[in-house]
């Protein structure tokens, strides 16, 4: 793991929820407000709670063992498990979780990718090999 790595990752364990929160609410005001949130890069498990504007009960949604995999000059993103408290979301959710889908390349991101798949890489060789073989 590089050095640029691992100073993303501590920033990334030492940014406080609650700035999270009131960032992501001043990006999305007028469109809904977010709750709750909480990411763990380390256990590739990801939280949010949101409520849109009109409606009445929030929306929660769950992702698990989330990746970018690296297959030579392309890399992929795979999120294995996804789970909402809305059925529909939950349909939409299992169309797209435990499938392989190419990360496009986008010219604003291309100096930054490498970083992006080192930081995102799969915990395991089985894990990596999973995703190689599952394309959307």
């Amino acid at each position: 793991m590089s050095f640029k790595t691992s100073l993303i990752k501590i920033a990334i364990k030492l940014t406080p929820n609650m700035m999270i929160i009131w960032v992501a609410n001043i990006i999305l005001k007028g469109i809904a407000e977010l709750t709750d949130f909480s990411f763990d890069l380390e256990a590739r498990k990801a939280y949010v709670q949101i409520q849109l504007l009109g409606e009445s009960e929030t929306i929660e949604v769950w992702l698990e063992d989330f990746a970018v995999v690296s297959a030579g000059e392309s890399h992929e993103f795979i999120i294995h498990q996804a789970k909402s408290n809305r059925l529909w979301l939950n349909n939409l959710l299992a169309r797209i979780a435990g499938k392989a889908w190419k990360i496009p390349l986008i010219p604003q991101l291309a100096t930054h990718i490498e970083l992006i798949a080192e930081l995102f890489k799969a915990e395991s060789p089985e894990q990596e090999d999973n995703c190689l073989t599952q394309k959307a």
